[in-house]
């Protein structure tokens, strides 16, 4: 991977947990990812953090004083720039199936017990940078193929007003913005790999 890819395609992952320990663990688990890791030791605190940049995946203890881990997800999944960002929880031996239930009703993506393997965990918050990863490359070939679309829209038009117009001026003139239709529509074959 380029440096500039590895930039661009950086993944920052939010750990919410009201106990500095847990905090400490998880980024000891996750330092092998070489992503940015972003704490915050309250619901409240997660949702500021979410308000100030983006991220890719929020790890969320359930069980936190104040706002618990399901208020927080429910007030997360309102926020518009946050709504679609996978959430783990995070939720001690003691809890119940009801919570793993609870958990994914309020939008989870996944629920891990704690204590958690570590192997586990990092296998799983991959998968999701993985998937983070596919959706921002899908996202700038979507883009791409919308500019070359607007490109060819403005080259149709071009030549329509010219035939409104009456005879062309210069068909060679037209022949070169069809050309360069054709172009165009020849790399958005080669960028979906057709």
């Amino acid at each position: 991977m380029s440096r500039t890819t590895a930039t661009t395609d950086r993944a920052s992952i939010l750990l919410v947990d009201d106990l500095e320990d847990n905090l400490d663990a998880l980024e000891a688990v996750l330092a092998s990812l070489d992503e940015p890791l972003v704490r915050a030791r309250s619901g409240e605190e997660a949702v500021r953090a979410l308000l100030r940049e983006p991220f890719a995946l929020i790890l969320l203890d359930v069980r936190m004083p104040g706002m618990d881990g399901f208020e927080t997800a429910g007030r997360i999944k309102r926020l518009d720039g946050a709504k679609d960002i996978p959430i783990i929880f995070l939720n001690g031996p003691e809890s119940g199936s009801g919570y793993a239930f609870r958990g994914y009703a309020s939008g989870a993506a996944d629920f891990l017990t704690k204590p958690f393997d570590p192997w586990m965990l990092r296998a799983k918050v991959s998968v999701f940078l993985d998937l983070h990863r596919k959706n921002r490359q899908l996202e700038r070939l979507l883009a791409r193929e919308q500019e070359h679309l607007g490109e060819i829209t403005d080259r149709l038009a071009s030549i329509e007003d010219e035939l409104r117009a009456g005879v062309p001026g210069d068909l060679d003139s037209v022949g070169k913005q069809l050309a360069r239709i054709e172009e165009t529509l020849d790399e958005l074959r080669r960028g979906r790999g057709q």
